[in-house]
């Protein structure tokens, strides 16, 4: 069951249980600031694309679209975001997972516009960060995977699991990033 974790002050934190019919699945992330007056989030409600959600109360979300689905080789099975949206001068830059042939996990990244996350005005043709030889064996082969990031003087930032038995992290200037999108 989704839950929206909230707190003041970091020392006590409260789990409110998110409520509607489309407060399903995983991979919910919201974004950090209300656009045009209501909530935003991004899920993932049939285990293959991501949707894009509007509320007016951040506890209740009824209505979901599809916002994009796999396209990629890389992400043909399967495609999620990796935390909450990060706000750039260039729009909402998300990261993704996506799953590809032999259950290959690879992370990738879109943009979406800044007033009007329903527009898709950028995307990765390959993945960002994908495991390296010396990241493919562990608890579950083939996987990188993260649950955000940030952008910290020009670098995005990207701490993410490999295999399922460790961390790393990879830093990548921002404008690389978005120069790379088409």
């Amino acid at each position: 069951m989704p839950e929206l974790v909230e707190t003041v002050d970091f020392l006590s934190f409260r789990f409110i249980t998110l409520n509607g019919p489309a407060a399903q699945n995983k991979g919910m992330a919201i974004f950090p600031r209300k656009i045009n007056g209501l909530y935003a989030m991004l899920s993932r409600q049939d285990n293959e694309s991501i949707y894009l959600m509007f509320s007016d109360n951040v506890h209740f979300w009824n209505e979901n679209t599809v916002l994009l689905e796999p396209t990629f080789p890389w992400e043909l099975i399967q495609l999620g975001n990796c935390g909450s949206p990060i706000e750039t001068d260039a729009g909402w830059l998300v990261l993704s997972h996506g799953v590809g042939s032999m259950r290959k996990y690879c992370i990738g990244a879109f943009l979406l516009d800044l007033e009007d996350p329903s527009k898709v005005i950028g995307r990765l043709r390959e993945p960002l960060l994908q495991a390296n030889q010396d990241e493919r064996e562990g608890y579950v082969p083939n996987v990188v995977y993260t649950c955000g990031a940030l952008v910290h003087r020009g670098r995005l930032i990207i701490p993410y699991g490999l295999a399922d038995y460790a961390t790393g992290f990879a830093t990548v200037p921002l404008d690389d990033v978005l120069a790379a999108m088409v």
